[in-house]
């Protein structure tokens, strides 16, 4: 199947994003480890990383990351780009791995390889972008019955969360400070979308920003990020961010691909290979980061044999 050349342009951008943003999270670390070195560290209450170039280098790649995954959904399907955000955790464990001695184990090779596997599976059989030559379009799209049934049930279930669950609950509160940051973040995505084309068609000549679901779009945006980061922030300080990042990226994705099938319908123009494949390829990626993020300490604990091994040897001396 041949790609368009807006889902080509949307890849471009997804993959450059990844890179970015993998590389900023290495960069960052090795900021945070000179600073830690000369100050407080950031894990104890410092703030002498503020005056670490590195980390402000690292930042600067991370922005960059997030304008081009931004400008990826002014052009691509959330189909193809969402997925493609595994990438970013390849750009790192193969950059730790080599600058920071982080080893990666075997099966996080592995990990590796499905990723990319998966990945190619939903770049060569992804929809194309729907034509769209206003935001009152996607305002139209936005209130039809099935799209408003699905934002209320996300915002309810998000609010029922917040103020039931994550009080009353301390076995799945991980799940439930996971399930808020989803559902907000696939209404995210869809308003980052919107605003993004948004943005295109007011650079082609035509301006977006005199009508109100423009700002509509961004007020949405605004708020779900706020509240999206929040909960995300709450889960990774309670919780292992080995079990937080993958069960995230899956329930994110799902959730975020399901809103913009139901408002865009990208699936009436495929057929049931084309969207099979793209599953399949789905939960390739799902399996990758699963087994990234499970070896990710594997590749730098020293094996038992090897340390009774050394044991012995200072014994004998």
């Amino acid at each position: 199947m041949v790609m368009s050349i807006d889902n080509v342009r949307g890849f471009a951008l997804a993959t450059s994003s990844s890179a970015f943003i993998g590389s900023s999270f290495v960069i960052k670390k090795i900021g945070l480890k000179k600073a830690g070195d000369a100050g407080v560290r950031a894990g104890s209450g410092g703030y002498s990383y503020l005056y670490e170039p590195l980390w402000w280098i690292g930042m600067t790649a991370m922005i960059l990351g997030e304008v081009a995954n931004f400008a990826a959904y002014a052009f691509a399907p959330a189909i193809l780009v969402t997925p493609l955000g595994a990438l970013s955790i390849i750009f790192s464990a193969v950059l730790a791995h080599f600058i920071l001695n982080e080893r990666l184990h075997m099966f996080g090779v592995v990990g590796c390889i499905l990723c990319v596997v998966g990945s190619v599976g939903i770049v060569l059989h992804a929809p194309k972008e729907r034509k769209i030559d206003s935001v009152n379009e996607i305002w139209h799209l936005a209130t039809q019955p099935g799209f408003i049934a699905y934002s209320c049930m996300a915002v309810a279930v998000a609010l029922v969360l917040i103020f039931w669950v994550v009080h009353r609950t301390e076995q799945r509160k991980m799940l439930a400070y996971i399930a808020i940051c989803s559902l907000m973040g696939s209404l995210t995505v869809i308003s980052v979308k919107a605003v993004a084309i948004a943005l295109k068609l007011s650079f082609n000549g035509v301006n977006q920003f005199i009508y109100v679901p423009t700002w509509f779009f961004i007020v949405v945006v605004i708020i779900c990020c706020l509240v999206q980061l929040n909960y995300l922030n709450k889960a990774l300080d309670s919780f292992n961010t080995a079990v937080v990042s993958p069960v995230y990226y899956v329930m994110f994705t799902i959730l975020t691909i399901l809103a913009n099938m139901i408002m865009y319908k990208d699936w009436d123009s495929q057929n049931a290979t084309q969207i099979a494949t793209e599953l399949c390829g789905f939960v390739t990626i799902v399996a990758g980061t699963f087994l990234l993020h499970k070896t990710r300490d594997m590749g730098n604990a020293q094996p038992e044999s090897a340390s009774l091994r050394g044991e012995c040897e200072l014994q004998n001396h």
